[in-house]
């Protein structure tokens, strides 16, 4: 990996492309320390001692910027979740389907679809953002309230915007990118944690970091396996006339990734398990009874405490909204009808399978284990930083998810890194 960054910053145009993306992740980190007008330091100041909404996914990904109330508070966010919509709508309905077969003037309108529904989304959230503020540390005026909402949702399209700018002008997948820097300022906060355990606790501190980092190193190294891990399938392909001359047949193979929904599953889960406690705190609920039991059930902060065994259910929810999200995400972007279909008109088969539909059958039959065997991946790799806070009693700044996307984006952006340097070798080959 060291090789290729090295070999990569040698190569101007990729030089160039790294600095862009640098210089957008310095814009997007000053935005995090932007505060919104009307808001109370020493709010915020003590807002952030508290740490309601620290260490939630959308704390992490949005790099903090929600617990500092700035102006980019919403992130990425809106525009993944209408990336995500838009991606559902396009399986739903036919006329997006239809634009998505139509090549790059189809998505290029799919694209501006996702652009309008993320200001949507946008404007929503930032509704219920400000509202919360207005209740806690924002100054007591409309026209505050109009400007706070109004700056979260020019700072999330703006968010959007140079993501968009990334994936055209710099490296790696804008979105990815950008919630990558997000969770990587949260690492900071993640080792002074540790070094409060040593310097507070001593030899007993000094022997849970110890723990803490050999099963982070572990968690890293079954999180690549998890990544790259791949089921192939045989194909064959049949002999067939091109013209005047016939092709013979060849093998090849289908690769079908183990992690075939990636991240989504845990998102999804997240959001489900977490949107009943945003919408009580939005309103200002602080009740008890019944359902604030429940409440604190769907809170991550009691899943692993052994003196609440009770609240080991809510766990047991999330591990079965993960499975049942792996399920259905994959579903929706693996078609295997399509694919035995597409295999049967080129003239290809899997060896002992009849095209058709014994094929589409048979990838049924192997999705639904790889699918399973993924979802398992991830239950273990999101669950485990729980058991930090339950059993070493440390809290770490970020779980399991926010592990998932480091690795991910660091493969990913490597592969097109070494891609773009493999082209460009190729180019120059020809020029030659």
């Amino acid at each position: 990996m060291f090789k290729i960054f090295v070999n990569s910053w040698k190569t101007k145009e990729i030089r160039n492309k790294i600095l862009y993306t640098l210089m957008i992740f310095a814009i997007v980190r000053l935005g995090t320390q932007i505060a919104l007008p009307g808001i109370d330091t020493a709010g915020v100041i003590a807002a952030r001692e508290n740490a309601s909404m620290a260490g939630t996914l959308y704390s992490v990904i949005a790099g903090g910027a929600n617990s500092s109330w700035s102006i980019f508070a919403m992130g990425i966010g809106p525009y993944i979740n209408a990336s995500i919509i838009m991606q559902l709508l396009t399986i739903a309905i036919p006329k997006f389907e239809q634009l998505s077969k139509e090549g790059p003037d189809g998505r290029k309108k799919l694209q501006s679809y996702s652009r309008y529904l993320t200001v949507i989304l946008a404007l929503i959230q930032g509704i219920g953002l400000t509202y919360t503020y207005h209740n806690m540390y924002l100054v007591h005026s409309p026209l505050v309230y109009v400007a706070s909402v109004f700056c979260l949702v020019c700072g999330s399209t703006f968010v959007m915007w140079l993501a968009e700018q990334i994936t055209a002008s710099g490296i790696g997948n804008g979105s990815s990118m950008i919630i990558f820097i997000n969770i990587v300022s949260n690492l900071p906060t993640g080792a002074a944690t540790m070094y409060y355990l040593i310097s507070g606790s001593g030899a007993a501190g000094a022997a849970k970091v110890a723990a803490i980092l050999l099963i982070l190193i572990v968690v890293l190294a079954f999180i690549v396996c998890v990544n790259t891990g791949e089921r192939r399938l045989p194909v064959q392909y049949s002999s067939k006339m091109v013209g005047r001359k016939q092709a013979s047949g060849r093998s090849t193979n289908m690769p079908i990734k183990v992690n075939t929904s990636g991240v989504i599953p845990i998102i999804f889960a997240q959001s489900i398990m977490q949107f009943p406690i945003i919408i009580c705190s939005f309103i200002g609920y602080n009740g008890t009874g019944v359902w604030a039991e429940i409440l604190k059930g769907l809170n991550s902060g009691y899943w692993c405490k052994p003196s609440q065994p009770i609240y080991s259910l809510g766990l047991l929810l999330y591990i079965v909204l993960i499975v049942f999200f792996a399920y259905f995400y994959t579903s929706i972007t693996f078609n295997p009808l399509m694919i035995a279909d597409n295999m049967k008109k080129q003239g290809g088969f899997i060896p002992g399978i009849r095209p058709g539909k014994p094929t589409s059958d048979y990838l049924n039959k192997i999705l639904n284990y790889i699918v399973f065997i993924g979802a398992i991946g991830l239950i273990i790799v999101s669950v485990i930083p729980y058991f930090f806070n339950g059993v070493f009693g440390a809290s770490v700044s970020f779980g399991g998810t926010s592990l998932i996307i480091i690795v991910s984006v660091v493969l990913e952006t490597m592969k097109q890194v070494e891609s773009q340097m493999l082209v460009r070798n190729y180019k120059g080959f020809l020029e030659d």
